[in-house]
């Protein structure tokens, strides 16, 4: 019974968690210093960081296809969108993202409405588990390469040794879970009862009734090793594409760092990030990051927080349409059906 309560709680107190630290950071810094540091981008160098974003989107399209081959490129781009949608704007932790990323990859894709090819839920479970596999493992080589850029910082030991402890520990649970993508048969179909659970009664049935399905495909995917490896190696090129963004952020806030620095400083945050993925947008861990790696490389805080605004306001403008285009689509495939079962009846 306690169980149950927390579970259902534990998000709101996390939510609230969040929004504390992010009002208390905003209030500490300053808004007046943060609307000043933000009006030094301007609106060309905002729509600039936007671009920049959605090329690194279409390029996690790519990378999940460098790791899946029978599943269309841009079924697979239009669901990676729809699911950094999710996770960033909505108040759902990463594990309500990945679930609506699920859904969005066996809908299809909103962008060619043509495209009919059949994606069961098992089919886009293993298509995702594999995805966020690969993504983790470029992310754990970009974390490497961002605490190597951090030695040698003044007070950079504060991070150094959590942040490598933290790694090695992301290192063996993610060795476990790849295992068990691979051997752990009992332990995948508990996974699937359970994002079973967390789904519709139709696509729950429709998975936990799939399970031999599921890892079966599953298999197929780890048979082929070249292109799991292909798609970790686009990931970590897109983690670096982050870092990019760091560094021409900073600049359009008129602060001067070394791409390694940069590296350095998004590397740590998304090491952060991924500690407190149970909160919903990683609301206030975000900033706290940003504000606290500032302070080792002599970055304002208002410009760090200003570099949290930045990340969130792009994510928010590209993830607001694709929501939007997903739900029209949903609701244009929900009418076709009810006008179908009319017809026949």
């Amino acid at each position: 019974m306690r169980w149950l309560i927390l579970k259902k709680t534990l998000p709101f107190i996390l939510t609230l968690i969040g929004v504390v630290l992010f009002c208390f950071l905003t209030l500490r810094t300053g808004l007046h210093s943060i609307l000043l540091a933000l009006g030094k981008v301007g609106i060309g160098g905002f729509i600039l960081l936007i671009a920049v974003q959605f090329v690194v989107n279409l390029i996690l399209g790519v990378a999940w296809k460098g790791s899946i081959a029978d599943i269309s490129l841009a079924r697979l781009t239009a669901a990676r969108f729809v699911r950094d949608a999710a996770a960033a704007c909505l108040p759902f932790s990463q594990l309500g993202g990945m679930i609506i990323g699920i859904r969005a990859t066996t809908a299809g894709h909103p962008c060619r409405t043509t495209d009919h090819t059949h994606i069961g839920w098992p089919e886009g479970v293993a298509a995702n588990l594999i995805d966020i596999t690969t993504e983790v493992l470029g992310q754990i080589a970009f974390i490497v390469l961002a605490l190597l850029c951090l030695i040698g910082h003044q007070d950079a030991g504060r991070f150094i040794w959590p942040l490598s402890i933290a790694m090695v520990l992301l290192s063996l649970g993610m060795a476990g879970f790849i295992w068990t993508q691979q051997h752990g048969g009992n332990l995948l179909k508990r996974l699937a009862y359970f994002l079973a659970k967390h789904t519709s009664a139709d696509w729950g049935d429709a998975l936990t009734g799939n399970t031999t399905n599921f890892q079966n495909y599953l298999d197929s995917l780890w048979s082929r090793p070249s292109r799991i490896a292909c798609g970790a190696a686009l990931h970590l090129a897109c983690w670096l594409g982050s870092a990019f963004m760091t560094w021409l952020s900073l600049r359009l806030l008129g602060v001067t760092l070394t791409f390694f620095d940069a590296t350095a400083i998004e590397g740590v945050v998304c090491g952060i990030m991924s500690a407190g993925f149970l909160v919903p947008g990683a609301l206030g861990v975000q900033e706290g990051a940003y504000v606290a790696l500032g302070l080792i490389f002599g970055i304002p805080s208002d410009i760090a927080f200003s570099l949290s605004l930045l990340r969130r306001g792009r994510d928010i403008v590209i993830g607001i349409p694709t929501l939007l285009l997903w739900q029209y689509y949903e609701f244009h495939q929900l009418r076709r059906t009810q006008k179908t079962s009319t017809s026949s009846s």
